[in-house]
């Protein structure tokens, strides 16, 4: 075959490819919009994505499993998962598609597979929508109310009613405020339309109306003359943290239940995946998502405890500068943390190893844990050191790690990165809280000693936990497949 041969059977290939993801992203919108079905590929997500994303996330799926999954697999069992009947629900269709082809000499067909593997899903309770008020504005808060709305679909799950600042009601700062919604120098643009109210005092976005609320204190407000009833409140302010003060909340009229978006005292502290199962929502009112750094760090070291032990180790955690630090030099009531953040790297304590002895109790006492601010304004770093009680590898460590990042109940808390030239930018808008870089993995000689590197976006993975989170608390998580 001469070149000019072989490049027109290739670009005719590219071509087909190309329709096919056009299909395929058609599909996930039918399924998303008409019928909250999530589709996502090894927990990457597919909703409002390109052709070309389409494409790369499945040869990053190919990379990562070994066995080359394209886009005309997934479309066949998209095309099954249509036609189904199937109640609102999140399905990884990249898992999907990797049994079916494991598995097709015991099915006729991607439709008989499909009703088979998903039959479960008919089964599942009908869920109601909660109503949720963002109690802060912040970094966290503006990326919460992001994903709720992107992804609001019909609002058969989380529906964003209310944002509590502050701040008198002011025409200029509700437009800062759409406008820091809309424009995100780290993020990006939000895909969507925000629009101003000023008459109601209210944001639009995507079309639905969020009242923007002022208080001076969480009990003085009465969420019920805003139509909001039983709510879920998020509270990203950083200024209640411990139970009596979250307890405040739950005076006001209309609030249900309270997550805090930040380690708490006196509340269970709660990492999604990991410790969530303990504290039902049934007996407890007030709960809080932990750091963005315990996210990141406890699935991984529950892995490994789970599977070789950990008799002690250390946490040092590279983190992004963030609004507690100074822009330049200034007083502050922390050592170190007064010089200018985008300018120096500068050593700061963490909580991180005693927090994570919260979710998992075995590994009380026996880590130590401190952080580095760098000069980056997201995206973020552990270093993992740990003696195990039993000898390792690094290929064994990068199986285990593998195989809980496809199976599993920690499979959205654990990206794979199989990615030889990673470094934080490349993070950055990362869903899992814990991103494991099998190429930096290292083993003593003796097998006794592991370091492990963890990366994390330390505002939108964290989002993502609290998103998890805040789904179990108000009872409406939606049947999963992964």
């Amino acid at each position: 075959m001469n070149n000019t041969v072989l490049y027109e059977k290739e670009l005719s290939y590219q071509a087909d490819r190309r329709k096919a993801g056009v299909e395929f992203i058609n599909i996930v919108s039918e399924l998303w919009y008409d019928k909250s079905i999530e589709l996502v590929l090894f927990r990457n997500q597919l909703i409002d994505k390109s052709i070309g994303d389409i494409i790369n996330l499945h040869e990053y799926a190919g990379e990562f499993i070994k066995k080359p999954i394209n886009v005309f697999d997934t479309v066949e069992i998209a095309r099954a998962i249509k036609i189904a009947n199937l109640p609102p629900s999140r399905i990884d269709i990249g898992k999907l598609t990797y049994e079916y082809h494991l598995e097709d000499n015991h099915y006729n067909d991607a439709t008989a597979f499909v009703n088979d593997k998903l039959r479960h899903a008919k089964a599942s309770k009908n869920i109601q929508p909660k109503d949720v008020v963002l109690y802060g504005f912040g970094r966290i808060g503006r990326l919460l109310a992001r994903e709720m709305m992107s992804k609001i679909g019909k609002g058969a799950q989380l529906r964003l009613r209310a944002i509590v600042v502050r701040d008198k009601h002011d025409a200029t700062l509700l437009e800062k405020r759409a406008s820091l919604l809309k424009h995100d120098s780290i993020h990006g643009d939000f895909q969507g339309s925000v629009t101003v109210n000023l008459h109601n005092n209210t944001l639009v976005i995507n079309g639905a109306t969020v009242h923007i609320i002022t208080a001076s204190a969480p009990e003085k407000v009465d969420y019920t003359k805003y139509g909001i009833n039983n709510a879920l409140l998020i509270d990203n302010t950083g200024a209640f943290t411990t139970e009596d003060a979250l307890k405040r909340h739950l005076v006001a009229n209309g609030i249900e239940k309270v997550l805090l978006t930040a380690p708490g005292k006196g509340v269970p502290n709660i990492v999604y995946g990991v410790n969530h199962n303990d504290y039902s929502p049934d007996d407890t009112d007030i709960f809080s998502a932990a750091s963005c750094t315990t996210n990141a760090i406890t699935p991984i070291l529950m892995v490994l405890e789970d599977t070789l032990g950990i008799t002690k180790g250390h946490l040092e955690t590279i983190h992004a500068y963030t609004n507690d630090q100074n822009l330049v030099d200034n007083m502050h009531k922390k050592y170190r943390r007064g010089r200018a953040a985008a300018l120096n790297m500068v050593i700061t304590e963490t909580g991180a190893g005693s927090a994570v002895a919260k979710a998992i109790p075995s590994l009380a006492g026996k880590l130590t844990s401190n952080a580095i601010r760098v000069p980056v304004p997201n995206g973020s770093l552990v270093v993992v050191n740990v003696e195990v009680e039993r000898p390792t590898s690094i290929a064994e460590v990068n199986e285990i790690m593998k195989h809980y990042a496809l199976e599993g109940e920690l499979v959205e808390q654990i990206k794979y990165s199989v990615n030889n030239e990673l470094v934080s930018s490349d993070i950055v808008g990362t869903s899992a809280p814990a991103i494991y870089d099998s190429k930096a993995t290292i083993v003593s000689a003796d097998g006794k000693n592991v370091i492990l590197y963890v990366w994390y976006d330390n505002e939108y993975g964290y989002s993502h936990q609290v998103i998890r989170l805040a789904k179990y608390v108000a009872k409406v998580r939606r049947y999963t497949y992964y």
